[in-house]
């Protein structure tokens, strides 16, 4: 459990302490952030998406291209790559 301030009580430290250590953090508090981090990420994606299909449903008509494809796939490995260097 964590507090409001940041400081947080756990049930059973070794899990923690195994997670720490697997995902390369350094400490306890940098994991729970990466995972309050993340857990904001999904919480947009999962906006964003909504927004999507909404627009899909009123009738929304969106043409890709190959440059479409191209820029996406150029913003997913610059991604891919910041997310590697973090570790």
């Amino acid at each position: 459990m964590i507090n409001r301030d940041g400081s947080y009580l756990f049930s059973n430290p070794a899990w923690l302490d195994e997670q720490v250590a697997a995902g390369g953090y350094g400490t306890a508090s940098e994991y729970v952030r990466d995972l309050l981090r993340t857990a904001r990420l999904r919480q947009q994606r999962r906006a964003i998406d909504g927004m999507l299909v909404e627009a899909v449903k009123q009738g929304a008509d969106i043409v890709m291209d190959d440059a479409d494809w191209a820029a996406i796939r150029k913003a997913a490995r610059s991604q891919a790559a910041k997310r590697g260097r973090k570790r």
